[in-house]
């Protein structure tokens, strides 16, 4: 396979994927009602998961009331997301005492790490499967479901598939199925092998993996021919993308030759592998988005070194001068975990000034928390008390929200090409939309309809939102 990003082999390739099955939207046997918790990752296995139920003859529907199999999709990341499973799980077990044979089950990362846990605090699950294991769902639920329906006077043994698998790339499944309409994820990466100490996404999700490049045209096409403008391409370290001897920069450039997708996205990539040829195919491709989602997690090189993060400050800073050279105009965000084990004052206080220094257009910021099984809650105390963690956690907070503030409002009075999204929530009058930049952007409703791309002079800004107008 060539690497050559202007070789047509790559596009070629994507012709020969196997063909994903039949969605049944309409279908009518069991009807499927599904939650989703976590990343986009996450979003992505839902919209897959869905597509594979329908082909087998599942029905959807929105409301959990009207379910036969009602499944939730977890995140493990977190604690805090795992105690919203947990009680959502209790409130959905509900349905099971006013529906006979209905089936409830937990899949998705927390199901692989949580396994014999979840029956303690979820007793009422029928079903735990790990995020490897959703080609044989069909087959668990129809098990769990005849099961059920077998004794439906006492609740079944719950049925429990988490094993991992070092090959499965989920080749052939997902493509348009569910989404937007208008922005929809592919999959390019499954697993992770960076192994930083407080995350359990090894555990949880396995080794990295590169799905087949044919495989990730053959969906962007499918989403492209579904009428979707825009692609996000997903791997939990998305960069360090590789099959056999495509890099990531060749496999961007030959999405960027689908026809009509008109803007690509990925996320999350990893600061070591932000290469010179990804970089130069941010600059050149005009389809990739002029936004990169750069997780630095702290400032401090003692912290980043007990994190296992492999990269100092300095490394990140060259990435970020490296990008903003080549893309002069492009918006760069960030992931940051305060209170880790050891961190200090004056490792807090580096990570303030890190932030002050590269000014993030904006970030997600937590506190750590202990998950279970990793490298930190093993070997490494959780010495920060958890009070210290908040006040850390809120400086961290007003400093981005001042610097986003400034880097929103400096986009006013300029003219933003502004893809459509969806609708406003808010208001019947207006829709929302966002910029190259990964900004949302809030215009009237007669600026269009969601999928269709407007140039808009933006009026007004706060720290999270654009306003604008037709020009």
């Amino acid at each position: 396979m060539s690497s050559n990003p202007n070789d047509t082999g790559l596009l070629q390739l994507g012709r020969r994927a196997p063909a994903a099955p039949p969605t049944a939207a309409e279908a009518t046997g069991p009807r499927v009602y599904i939650e989703t918790y976590g990343c986009q990752m996450n979003v992505a296995d839902t919209d897959m998961v869905k597509g594979l139920l329908g082909g087998a003859g599942y029905a959807r529907t929105d409301r959990a009331d009207q379910a036969d199999v009602i499944l939730i999709n977890t995140c493990a990341v977190r604690e805090k997301a795992e105690d919203r499973v947990y009680a959502r799980a209790r409130e959905l077990a509900s349905h099971k005492q006013r529906r006979r044979g209905v089936t409830l089950g937990i899949i998705g990362c927390m199901a692989e790490h949580l396994k014999t846990a979840i029956f303690e605090r979820a007793p009422h699950v029928d079903l735990i499967a790990g995020p490897d294991s959703y080609r044989r769902l069909t087959a668990l639920l129809a098990e769990s479901r005849n099961t059920a329906r077998r004794d439906a006077r006492r609740d079944a043994d719950p049925l429990v598939d988490v094993r991992l698998d070092k090959t499965e790339t989920y080749d052939g499944l997902g493509g348009a199925d569910g989404g937007d309409g208008v922005s929809g994820f592919v999959t390019i990466q499954r697993g992770c092998d960076k192994m930083c100490t407080f995350c359990v996404v090894p555990m949880v999700r396995g080794r990295e993996r590169g799905v087949a490049p044919r495989e990730v045209l053959r969906q962007a096409r499918a989403l492209s021919e579904a009428g979707y403008k825009e692609v996000v391409l997903l791997g939990q370290t998305v960069n360090s993308y590789r099959y056999e001897d495509v890099r990531f920069s060749d496999l961007l450039r030959a999405v960027a030759r689908v026809d009509g997708i008109e803007r690509i996205r990925f996320t999350s990539p990893y600061p070591v592998d932000f290469t010179a040829d990804v970089i130069d195919a941010i600059a050149s491709e005009a389809k990739l988005c002029k936004h990169v989602h750069l997780p630095v997690q702290s400032g401090s090189d003692a912290v980043l070194s007990s994190m296992r993060r492999n990269y100092t400050v300095d490394d990140f800073r060259r990435v970020v001068a490296d990008l903003r050279s080549a893309v002069p105009d492009i918006a760069i965000s960030t992931d940051i975990l305060t209170g880790y084990c050891g961190e200090t004052p004056d490792d807090h206080a580096q990570t303030l000034t890190l932030m002050r220094a590269l000014r993030f257009d904006s970030a997600f910021m937590f506190l750590y928390s202990e998950r279970e099984g990793t490298f930190a809650a093993r070997k490494l105390p959780d010495d920060v008390p958890l009070d210290e963690k908040k006040r850390r956690l809120q400086e961290i907070i007003a400093l981005q929200e001042t610097i986003s503030g400034e880097a929103f409002a400096r986009r006013v009075g300029k003219t933003e090409r502004v893809l459509i999204h969806s609708r406003s929530k808010r208001r019947d009058d207006q829709v929302v939309g966002r910029t190259d930049g990964f900004k949302a952007v809030i215009l009237p409703d007669s600026a269009g309809a969601p999928g269709d791309f407007v140039e808009a002079r933006i009026e007004r800004a706060t720290m999270a939102t654009l306003f604008g107008s037709l020009r």
